[in-house]
């Protein structure tokens, strides 16, 4: 497969800056076996099915970027990838000289003073020398790290909109979008119609916005990223299918921590791993039924995994229709619910 198979014209206006005034207020378009229906989220209730599984991941974004100056005097830039433990992380940096390892970078009105311990591919491991531990270092200093195609700075609004309101456990660098359209009043309205949900943990890097800079698709190297399933999902996922309902994934986060823990058999194992699972069009999914996900970038490994659930033709269709009925794109844009083909209404 080629990356430009992936592709699709986006009109730049298409791409959400702000997130809809209200959460569940988003236009959903759902795929559905005889083909796409224009919705909003708030309908879910009625497109889902009584006994089905919504599997959310609970991941919290924290303020990872922050700027400081290196020893030498020259300014940087941090973008933490993953925190190690309480004083090592991983990060991006940006400087007109990157660091060596053993130098210092004193973060901006003292907040704080690190050493660069070495590299791991693309990433720096820093070590904290003083402000820590790096949770409240990044809670008190640090901002949120928006996607880069949303060109505003980061404000109070942001720091409540570019997290879902069950997000529980620190660690990620980007939100997990689909996750952003729920709400108190349409969780309410899933619970009285019978939908049941869970929660699964997967701490989305930054690299989910690299591009794939191959030309074929099978050369692309995957980021890491850890994920962490309770032995709750697990029993809960195996009620859902003695009864006869589907596994609905919120976000593509979600499936690739399932498909990463996924048995033979189609159960899942609990606990905790690293994941670099790459799905393209030809995987056999095991464990997802259906797929609430975001809008997502042209030739990027989502676009390729959504493709992959859904078929690829379909669901480049799918997308020229978003393009024309001007859907909002990306991030803070609005939804898809796909289910397969072949699948029967919902």
């Amino acid at each position: 497969m080629r990356t430009t198979d992936f592709d699709f014209a986006l009109p730049p206006e298409l791409i959400a800056q702000h997130p809809a005034p209200e959460r569940s207020a988003s236009r959903l378009l759902h795929l559905a076996a005889d083909g796409p229906h224009d919705r909003r989220v708030r309908e879910l209730p009625q497109l889902l099915r009584r006994g089905d599984l919504l599997v959310f991941n609970d991941t919290r974004v924290i303020k990872a970027r922050l700027l400081g100056r290196k020893d030498s005097g020259g300014r940087v830039e941090l973008l933490i990838e993953r925190l190690i433990d309480d004083q090592r992380a991983l990060a991006q940096l940006g400087a007109s000289r990157l660091p060596a390892p053993g130098r210092r970078v004193v973060l901006d009105d003292g907040a704080g003073e690190l050493r660069v311990e070495g590299r791991q591919d693309a990433f720096f491991e820093l070590r904290l020398l003083r402000g820590g531990p790096w949770l409240a270092l990044l809670e008190r200093a640090g901002r949120l790290p928006l996607p880069p195609y949303i060109r505003h700075a980061p404000d109070a609004a942001d720091d409540a909109r570019y997290q879902t309101v069950f997000a529980r456990t620190p660690g990620a660098v980007a939100a997990p979008t689909a996750g952003l359209h729920f709400d108190p009043a349409l969780l309410a309205a899933l619970d009285q119609a019978g939908i049941d949900r869970a929660t699964l943990t997967l701490h989305v890097g930054a690299g989910t916005f690299q591009p794939v800079r191959v030309r074929q698709v099978e050369d692309h190297r995957m980021h890491a990223e850890r994920y962490r399933i309770g032995p709750e999902l697990v029993a809960r996922i195996a009620r859902a299918r003695d009864h006869g309902g589907r596994v609905v994934a919120v976000g593509t986060t979600s499936v690739r921590a399932l498909e990463s823990a996924a048995t033979a058999e189609g159960g899942i194992d609990a606990g905790e791993a690293e994941t670099r699972i790459f799905i393209t069009p030809g995987y056999r999914f095991r464990v997802v039924d259906a797929l609430l996900t975001n809008f997502h970038l042209p030739q990027s490994t989502l676009m390729m995994l959504v493709c992959a659930f859904g078929g690829q033709q379909r669901l480049m269709d799918a997308y020229r229709h978003a393009v024309a009925q001007r859907y909002r794109f990306f991030s803070y844009g609005d939804a898809m619910l796909i289910e397969p083909p072949g699948a029967a209404e919902s």
